[in-house]
């Protein structure tokens, strides 16, 4: 790295602007938590109740729970506070800090490193200057000599001429000798400088850039460390805010509120008793002659309601209005209620038969529409995903099974792998104890074979599912194989969402198991006939159908569309032969038929 200076200086910043970014996202989420708990008190604020010393309204239970259940609220914000300034005083405000102190010891090195990349500069000019000088006198001695042979050689030249040459010589060959003597003492002192600069400088420098680099690693992740021990440690509180929340609405006690609002709204007063027969008929006297026609005794005394309810009308009740007579219930004989001089009796026809019947209408039962719908219905009321996946269909079912056996089995090569290579480690730290510790490796090794037994365990219990979902599989293929028979006489009473028709002749209906499994509901009432087809499709690509539950098509193919896409990117389809399976929805083109009835 000794030529990598920049890239460091790049390095070393890019650490010190993460540290930063770092420290602004654990200042948005000090904001979150401060906006949550503020937001938390304002509702508890909120739906506090409000009532005066003089109000004495009962205490119901499931309000008595409420309250309750407010104040662990107001207690759980609280939390999130403590949450917030955690994390502002262990995590934020010690990155602040830190980061300052990191910058000014960034510099710092920084400023020794071009210090130094200086002194050796300076030293290679002075360095490059003697050798220059040495190279301009090599050649300025070279041309005195040459100066010097050529008058010595020159018999017209003069004896002083000569001696002048050879002085020049000399002055040359002497100054050449000292800038040589100069040249290799700067060469010597680069040589030196740059040794130094190189093995012990710049290696010094960038150990003490790599230690900070490190103490900065290791701050962030102190940092990480204690914002999660900020949440962490306001666990236990937080859990027995939500457990006095629990307790609050185990607490509601129906019957105890029940008895408030009788104890609140008892009268005490008797309830009214009968009303006692008034004859006025008592002070009229008629001769009866034998030639007279009248009613018979028993049908004079019959009561007028008309003129009884009348009666009535001025006499105060203590609910208010005197109820209505509720009316007999229908029979043949009441339809007739008077009489003829000669005894034959005429209908008279009220509304209380009409309404009767009405009634009884409108409280019958409506019909279930097919035993599919309420199955699918069922599956969509389901709560979250089972862990053995018995709320997905047989197929999807199956799939997710076998992709978990296989993660497991994935998981369980990988801790093989690791326990082959923890028992060669541990041999050949037997062999040679100059090396590690063999004991050492224990710990590991049986944390590993742990883990092994653990997933061997979670295969054997998914491998048991998916065989019973294979067994169901294969005993629901067997049954509508051998009800292909009736394939088109049960499309013929049947809707494109599965549903029958009106027609009571051709439904048959049955009730369905109130505590069924879901995978049973699915056997009772859906594989018993095949699925109408509710449409067609036309494969755009080949589809190979390798996994089990897949149907294999080719390019142009025309196959029913038996159940639609719900949402995972797979369309039930079947062919002409009545094979079944899943084909992927981006592979087909799909129409559906408004009304498929005899499809």
């Amino acid at each position: 790295l000794q030529d990598q200076f920049d890239n460091l200086d790049k390095h070393t910043q890019w650490g010190i602007d993460f540290l930063e970014k770092y420290a602004k996202f654990v200042k948005e989420r000090i904001e979150i938590e401060q906006n949550y708990a503020k937001q938390l008190r304002n509702l508890v604020k909120k739906y506090c109740p409000k009532r005066s010393p003089k109000d004495e309204e009962p205490r119901f239970t499931s309000c008595i729970a409420f309250f309750n259940i407010l104040n662990e609220l107001n207690d759980y914000a609280g939390q999130r506070e403590v949450v917030a300034e955690e994390m502002g005083h262990r995590v934020y405000g010690e990155l602040m800090r830190y980061s300052h102190d990191l910058k000014t010891e960034r510099k710092m090195h920084l400023q020794e490193g071009r210090k130094a990349q200086q002194y050796l500069d300076m030293c290679w000019k002075q360095m490059d200057n003697s050798k220059k000088k040495f190279e301009r006198e090599c050649r300025e001695a070279e041309k005195a000599q040459q100066s010097y042979e050529r008058l010595d050689n020159d018999t017209n030249a003069t004896k002083a001429d000569v001696e002048k040459a050879k002085q020049q010589l000399n002055l040359r060959t002497h100054m050449a000798d000292e800038n040589k003597n100069e040249y290799a003492a700067q060469l010597q002192n680069f040589n030196g400088e740059q040794h130094k600069h190189y093995y012990v400088v710049i290696p010094q420098i960038y150990k003490q850039l790599q230690e900070m680099d490190e103490r900065r690693t290791i701050k962030l992740s102190e940092c990480y460390k204690g914002f999660a021990d900020s949440e962490r440690k306001v666990i236990p509180i937080i859990s027995k805010c939500l457990e006095g929340m629990i307790l609050a609405a185990k607490s509601v006690d129906e019957h105890r509120d029940s008895q408030l609002v009788i104890d609140c709204f008892k009268s005490g007063f008797e309830p009214p008793g009968d009303f006692p027969f008034e004859d006025y008929s008592q002070n009229i006297y008629r001769t009866i002659s034998d030639g007279t026609i009248s009613t018979p005794k028993q049908e004079g005394m019959r009561i007028d309601s008309k003129t009884t309810v009348g009666k009535a009308k001025g006499k105060l009740w203590l609910f208010g209005k005197k109820p209505k007579p509720q009316s007999p219930p229908l029979t043949p004989t009441s339809l007739y209620t008077s009489s003829t001089p000669n005894g034959s009796q005429y209908p008279i026809f009220s509304i209380e038969p009409v309404h009767y019947c009405m009634s009884d209408i409108k409280t019958g039962k409506p019909r279930i529409p097919s035993f599919r719908s309420l199955k699918r219905g069922y599956f969509c009321l389901q709560g979250p995903a089972l862990e053995d996946f018995s709320h997905l269909p047989p197929e999807q079912r199956r799939k997710k099974l076998q992709q978990r056996i296989d993660e497991l089995n994935r998981e369980l090569q990988k801790e093989t792998d690791q326990k082959d290579a923890l028992i060669k480690m541990k041999d050949v730290y037997e062999k040679n104890p100059q090396m590690g510790d063999p004991s050492s490796l224990q710990p590991k090794l049986t944390e590993t074979m742990g883990n092994m037994d653990r997933l061997r365990m979670e295969i054997h219990k998914n491998e048991a599912w998916l065989s019973e979902v294979e067994g169901k599989v294969a005993a629901r293929s067997d049954r509508r194989h051998s009800s292909d028979i009736n394939h088109l006489v049960t499309q013929g009473r049947e809707s494109p969402e599965g549903s029958y028709t009106d027609d009571a002749n051709q439904e048959v209906r049955s009730p369905p198991q109130q505590h069924a499994h879901p995978n049973e509901f699915d056997d009772e009432f859906e594989d018993d006939d095949p699925l109408p087809a509710i449409g067609h499709c036309k494969a755009i690509y080949p589809f190979d159908g390798h996994n089990e539950g897949t149907l294999a098509m080719k390019e142009g193919e025309v196959l029913y569309i038996i159940e639609e896409d719900k949402g995972d990117g797979w369309t039930r389809a079947r062919r002409h032969n009545g094979e079944e399976g899943y084909v992927p929805t981006s592979y087909i083109d799909v129409t559906l038929e408004k009304n498929s009835k005899g499809a």
